[in-house]
């Protein structure tokens, strides 16, 4: 019943995730360069994430609902608008991915389940939803919003805070998600600044802060950033063989790092400790 309810669940959030990318990226792409703040003038459509309404990105014809029931609409209409008959840029991969981990952390969850357990779980849906989003922009766009990424670091302080004064975690874990902080964003912070923003970018840098606090503890962001250095590599090498990418490339480090994440917060408990056996480290 639980797994029905996060899959139900997750179709949806994955639905908003589509909009979500969609609407901060035309909000982006309409802000006046000497603005910063979005805003709204005759004659463009209401792209407010709060209070506007679904819509065809090419034609901008408000959708029914009938529209909006997800992957079966998509596959309904094959991919295409009903009123413009223009193919949508999206797909219900977004929608598959969100229930998917939902289910996946539900079955792999590290934590015996207490009320501790089910509001940390509550965090780590949420996390998901802006993870989901954050690797959907960065691969379009090569960029990772400060829209998604603060909301997040705000989620993951009042985690720690709750965790810390209503469920007793006490010292220990505001000193862990110190050091995830600084090791996650310091590293990067370092990598950034020495190759002037080459090698990196500073959304990494606030991603990796960000992810730092979320996994907490030093073997953690240790793990993590080892984990996504791994993954990036294991993408770029055959690119880079078969001559579809060069030195010069730019390939999104966000997917890797918030694929690691999910991999340590899941499974990194065990990882280390069997790694630790391994070295025989106390």
């Amino acid at each position: 019943m639980i797994i029905f309810i996060l899959t139900l669940l997750g179709l949806c959030l994955g639905s908003f995730v589509n909009a979500l990318i969609w609407r901060l990226h035309k909000q982006a792409s309409s802000v006046p360069s000497k603005s910063k703040k979005f805003r709204l003038t005759t004659g463009q459509p209401n792209l407010s994430i709060m209070t506007g309404r679904s819509m065809c990105p090419n034609c901008q014809h408000i959708l029914a609902a009938k529209d909006l029931i997800p992957v079966i609409s998509w596959l309904q209409l094959r991919g295409r608008c009903r009123y413009c008959h223009k193919k949508f840029d999206d797909t219900p991969v977004t929608e598959l991915i969100v229930p998917l981990l939902f289910v996946l952390s539900y079955i792999y969850w590290p934590l015996p389940w207490d009320d501790k357990a089910v509001f940390l779980f509550v965090c780590w849906i949420l996390f998901i939803v802006g993870f989901v989003a954050l690797i959907v922009y960065d691969i379009r766009w090569l960029l990772l919003p400060n829209r998604i990424v603060w909301p997040l670091a705000v989620l993951s302080f009042i985690q720690v805070v709750v965790a810390t004064t209503i469920y007793g975690g006490g010292y220990k874990l505001i000193l862990a998600s110190f050091y995830g902080l600084i090791i996650g964003g310091g590293i990067f912070y370092l990598l950034f600044q020495t190759s002037r923003g080459e090698w990196i970018g500073g959304g990494d840098v606030k991603l990796g802060a960000v992810l730092g606090i979320i996994v907490g503890g030093p073997w953690q962001a240790l793990l993590l950033l080892f984990v996504a250095s791994c993954l990036g590599t294991l993408f770029s090498l055959p690119m880079l063989l078969t001559g579809k990418a060069s030195k010069t490339s730019k390939i999104p480090f966000g997917p890797f790092l918030i694929a690691a994440t999910i991999i340590v917060y899941l499974f990194g408990s065990s990882i280390i400790a069997w790694y630790k056996k391994l070295l025989m480290i106390g």
